[in-house]
């Protein structure tokens, strides 16, 4: 089973956001999301690094994405963002039969639900729930069309804790979760986690495949 590291550090309780996507460089535990799960249909791997670490009430995740194709068209939250250049973070507390789905596309526009599967009791997050997420992405919050060529971006976002349903003064050891990077409307269609996902098409929604996060 996959595993990592969600560091405290103090200074990230009373910074802004892009100020704690500079310290992410150098601070945290970092990793790859590289497993091509379906490679006979989906064969296509951008390059995509995460940072995470936490404050005393939020995680923080840096993704930093470099591959070809880049797509934003969607700038509201709650709409499927998967469809563009998208970067995801699932996770569950290890007791729970609820896991909770955050999807950003590369200019931070968010969809997120609690659920027991991908059909199964599925309860999107309110716009209020997704205002208080912080994100931060390097090219900007601006929609626009797919562009070819090659690019290079980062979107760093902050999770409060209580989104998830976690006690910021009682955390658990551990979540479960894996993280991913797809892109389903583009040219470029992928599908690529972290944490290997053992099914014969693409599903991320599939908890018994996540990995440990632990809490330090």
């Amino acid at each position: 089973m996959k595993r990592i590291a969600i560091q405290y550090n103090k200074d990230f309780n009373d910074i802004d956001l892009e100020m704690a996507s500079k310290i992410l460089d150098g601070f945290g535990q970092s990793d790859l999301v590289e497993s091509i799960n379906w490679v006979k249909k989906y064969p296509y791997r951008p390059i995509t690094l995460f940072n995470i670490a936490r404050s005393s009430k939020s995680i923080f995740i840096k993704y930093s994405v470099r591959g070809t194709m880049l797509r934003a068209i969607y700038s509201n939250d709650q709409e499927p963002v998967y469809e563009d250049s998208c970067v995801e973070f699932f996770c569950k507390t290890p007791e729970s039969e609820y896991y909770y789905n955050f999807e950003f596309n590369c200019i931070g526009t968010c969809q997120a639900a609690k659920r027991k599967s991908r059909t199964e009791d599925v309860k999107h997050l309110s716009i209020d729930t997704l205002a208080k997420i912080k994100r931060f992405p390097s090219i900007g919050r601006r929609a626009f069309k797919e562009l070819e060529g090659m690019f290079e971006w980062e979107l760093t976002v902050e999770i409060p804790f209580s989104i998830i349903g976690l006690d910021p003064d009682n955390l658990p050891e551990k979540l479960l979760g894996n993280f991913y990077k797809c892109a389903d409307g583009t040219d470029s269609p992928h599908f690529v986690s972290w944490s290997p996902i053992k099914t014969e098409t693409p599903d991320f929604h599939r908890p018994e495949f996540f990995g440990e996060l632990i809490f330090e």
